[in-house]
């Protein structure tokens, strides 16, 4: 299908509007896995023209996206990458590992941005970071589809190489799922049970009963709050 390449508009709106010079483009993968982390990467671009092709990384085929990331990490003005594993995201929920895995990303990077491009209409990074929400980001906006390509390719080679020197992880195919629920990733779970790099707190356990004991219950903020200071009735 046709697709419309991406262009540098928002950034240069943002750049007219607030005066920022460095705009980094963020973008995530892995945030519907049942296993291994959820990825950020923040691509700085600038305004040159991108390399032909240049589109969100689910638009494009394993092979040209692979090739794609090889050039664009040679063409970016800066990357940098931020994971948060799946022990953070059972603790702290996904938008607090998204936040911390972006956090991350943006520290990873040789000078601080002064304003954030991030994919979809939810700002999970927040104060003090100056953002600007762009729906389908990572199919108009070029930094954040490069940030797409780059996160993108680099976990999928996460999960190959853990399915590669993790003996308990080849009967889920994480090289060819990279975490995510295909056919023989359930029946791996539901004959073998999850591994270190599952996450615990997700609903994938309920309905598998002879595993369900292993799920993780992550109370609320409020709740921990409570329980830390002795507040729900056992005060001793």
């Amino acid at each position: 299908m046709p697709y419309e390449p991406p262009t540098h508009s928002v950034e240069r709106s943002i750049r007219a509007t607030t005066g920022a010079k460095i705009i980094a483009g963020i973008d995530e993968v892995g945030r519907g896995a049942w296993a291994g982390p959820v990825t950020v990467c923040a691509a700085v671009t600038g305004l040159r023209r991108p390399p032909a092709g240049l589109t969100d990384s689910k638009l494009l085929t394993p092979k040209r996206r692979t090739a794609l990331a090889v050039e664009l990490e040679q063409w970016v003005t800066a990357y940098a990458l931020g994971d948060a594993s799946p022990t953070e995201i059972d603790d702290l929920g996904m938008t607090a590992a998204l936040r911390l895995a972006a956090i991350r990303a943006l520290e990873g990077l040789p000078v601080r941005p002064d304003a954030v491009i991030l994919d979809g209409k939810h700002d999970y990074l927040g104060s003090p970071w100056q953002v600007r929400t762009v729906i389908k980001g990572d199919q108009s906006c070029v930094a954040v589809a490069a940030a797409s390509v780059i996160a993108k390719v680099r976990r999928d080679a996460l999960m190959a190489q853990l399915e590669a020197e993790a003996a308990d992880c080849l009967p889920y195919a994480f090289a060819a799922n990279a975490g995510y629920p295909s056919p023989v990733h359930k029946a791996a779970l539901e004959e073998r049970g999850p591994t270190p790099y599952h996450r615990l707190s997700w609903a994938y356990l309920d309905a598998m009963p002879r595993w369900r004991h292993l799920k993780k219950v992550r109370l609320s903020a409020e709740a921990a709050a409570l329980e830390s200071g002795g507040q729900l009735g056992f005060d001793f």
